[in-house]
Order: structure tokens, then sequence, then C-alpha cells
């Protein structure tokens, strides 16, 4: 088996490549790196550390490499088995014309079922490259793609931290991995891959890492930059902001247990091995990479706000979230654009505005007035 995995990063080498060569299946990568894919190609295998308890490094092997602009590509897309990315959600729209080109051609010539799986830090990745797809088919080519291609969405979960080393193909990677997809959407037989968890209710597992592992993940970054920390693991290991990180992801598991019935105490126990993995000592991440895009991160339908709302929904308790809000409100990073543009509305249209503007909060509610509060209280701190 064959699959072709868009994106030869930390994230795809450390992650989906190394779960896929694991199980067997011959890996090409396609990325734009060419100093990257001639080394790939050159060695067709590539370490990965794997840090925590029980420290080890996997040789990953069976793999090569493909330039994502070459012609060669699209004729990659017409034989292979399957399709994976970790590309980034911004750059699936640059990969959808080449895919929708590969995939008309493999209607003409391939009639073998193919799965796509977007593993991206998204809600429904996957369902999102399809309709990018789909704007560059043509209106004959549409119903083949839609009866022979599988465009599978799922939920991804391991911290690849940027890391230096003498080895251009060394990615360093926490032990704990989830990857867990869509099974309905699959088209002809499941892929057998070791790592791959299938469920019918997808959006359960997505919402529970987006409101634990990312909420938990930007309040450790936010309240950290807010006390002058430098890093993840140094601002985890102040004991206030890890009690405030932990009450935080308690707020939002309740939404997540009134919502999807998770069991109270397994729940208690993700956030626990959360915890944990953020006091990783080989995962010393900086707060700046963590806390970047603040805009994105306090969007109406992400790690901050989604799971606000759901505290209305449900009538439960927020102040935590509430002062992880306003700590975002203040992140500062003079090289992150966001971070730059955040500050400016601040400036010059003040913070209600700002928080309006950017969170589709409604001023008038007592969540935005108390978010304010907060925010005005912090500042008066610094």
């Amino acid at each position: 088996m064959k699959a072709l995995h868009f994106g030869a990063g930390n994230i795809g080498r450390g992650f989906i490549g190394k779960l896929l060569s694991e199980s067997d299946i011959e890996v090409i990568f396609a990325d734009v790196n060419q100093p990257l894919l001639d080394t790939i190609n050159q060695r067709r295998e590539y370490p990965v550390k794997v840090v925590g308890t029980h420290t080890k490094t996997d040789i990953v092997t069976n793999v090569s490499a493909i330039n994502s602009t070459s012609n060669e590509l699209i004729k990659m897309i017409e034989n292979v088995d399957l399709i994976t990315t970790a590309v980034g959600p911004t750059v699936l729209d640059i990969i959808a014309k080449p895919l929708a080109q590969g995939l008309t051609q493999r209607l003409a010539n391939n009639d073998h079922p193919i799965n796509i799986i977007a593993c991206e830090n998204m809600v429904k990745g996957t369902s999102y490259l399809k309709e990018e797809i789909f704007k560059y088919l043509s209106d004959e080519a549409k119903p083949g793609i839609e009866k022979q291609v599988g465009f599978v969405d799922s939920a991804v979960d391991r911290i690849v931290p940027p890391a230096e080393s003498d080895d251009p193909l060394e990615v360093i990677v926490e032990e704990f991995s989830e990857w867990i997809v869509d099974q309905t959407q699959f088209k002809g037989a499941i892929p057998d891959i070791a790592g791959m968890e299938l469920t019918d209710n997808l959006i359960a597992f997505v919402e529970r890492k987006l409101f634990t592992l990312n909420t938990g993940h930007a309040a450790t970054a936010y309240l950290g930059s807010l006390n002058g920390y430098q890093t993840i693991l140094e601002a985890i290991h102040d004991d206030v902001i890890k009690t405030h990180v932990k009450q935080t992801m308690q707020e939002s598991g309740e939404v997540l247990i009134l919502r999807y019935g998770f069991d109270r105490n397994a729940h208690q126990a993700y956030i626990e091995k959360i915890l944990n993995r953020f006091a990783n000592p080989y995962l010393n991440d900086n707060i700046n990479r963590v806390g970047r895009q603040p805009l994105r991160k306090l969007s109406f339908s992400d790690r901050l706000i989604k799971p606000l709302l759901g505290t209305i929904e449900y009538n439960v308790a927020n102040d935590h979230l509430i002062e992880v809000i306003a700590s975002a409100l203040l992140f500062r990073n003079n090289d992150d654009p966001q971070a730059v543009e955040l500050e400016q509305s601040i400036a010059d249209q003040c913070i209600e505005a700002t928080l309006v503007k950017y969170t589709g909060l409604d001023s008038h509610s007592s969540e935005a007035k108390r978010i304010i509060q907060a925010y005005e209280r912090l500042k008066a701190k610094q």
C-alpha cells in the first residue's frame, strides 16, 4: 500500500508519516522544501526521538519524497492508495488545485476508491479541503469524485515542538499521540493503520481536544506571558498558573460531559494527562509560539470562546475561562502580526469594540462585561 502525504515537516514526519510507515505503508512525502526532499530521497529513512517516561529513538523507513509543485505529483495522486496531509490550515487552499487535477485524472484511469484524511489542527479539516477541491472540479467530474473518493475528517493530537538537531531529518515528539477518524466517511476498505482510531461520533473527540489540550495550552501560554515566563514548562511549574489552567479545563470539561456524556472520572484523568504533557521537560515549548495568532485563538469557534459559549449554554461556571480570555487580550509579541493587530485595535478602538470585533460576543452580555473587567484589572497590575 502506498500513501501520499502532503507536508514533510516535523508533524508530517514525526506523527502521521511515522504511523503509516510502522503499518507497512510506503510513504511518499510531498513538499516544497527541495533540500529536505533531496535528503529524504538520499537516505530513505529518518530518526524520530520519542521523549517522556521512556525515551527512545525510532527509525522510520520505506519513505521517499516528491516536490508538490512538480508534474509528477498528478501521476502520483492517480496511483496511490491513500492521501494524508499535515500542512497547516492555510496551505490546504494551495494543495486543493493539484489534488483536483490528480483526482480528475485518477477518475479516468483508476477505478479503485481512495481516501483523503487532512490531519490538521482544525475542526473538519478534510471537509474544508473537499470544498476547496470541488472549486477546481468540472461539473462532469464531481459525481465521480463524490462516488470514488472518501473525504475523512479526523482529530489529531501530538505535541511536536521545534528542536535543534545536527540531523536535518530528526524529529522530537512526545510519547502521547491520538489520531481519531470518522469511520462513516471512508470509501472502500478502511486501511489498517496502527494508532488510527475509528469512531462514528468524531465531533465529540474534536471538541474534547479543542476544549482540553488546546484550551489548556493557550491558557498556560497567556497566563505565563502575563507573569513574565518564557516557556510553557516554566509557566506550568508555577502552582498558581497550574491550578488556574486545571480549573479552566474543568470548566470547559463540564460542557463536554453534559454535551457528549463523557465519563466524569475518565475526563478528569484526561485533564491530568494533559497537565503532565505540558510538564514534560523534553517539550520545553516557547510561550510566544504557543500563544501566537491570538486573533484566531479568540475567534468565535476556537479554543477560548467556543467553550465559554458552552458554559453559557449549560449554565455552568466559567470564571477561569473569563480570566484566560482577558489574559489573551493582553498578549504582546511584536514578532506576531496578529498580536500587533490586537494591541493596535485596543489602542485605536478600545477594549470593548475589540472584544466584540474578534470574538463575536455581545457587548451587552454579562460575559463580555466580566472579560472587560478582568482585562482592566489584569492590565492595572502590569
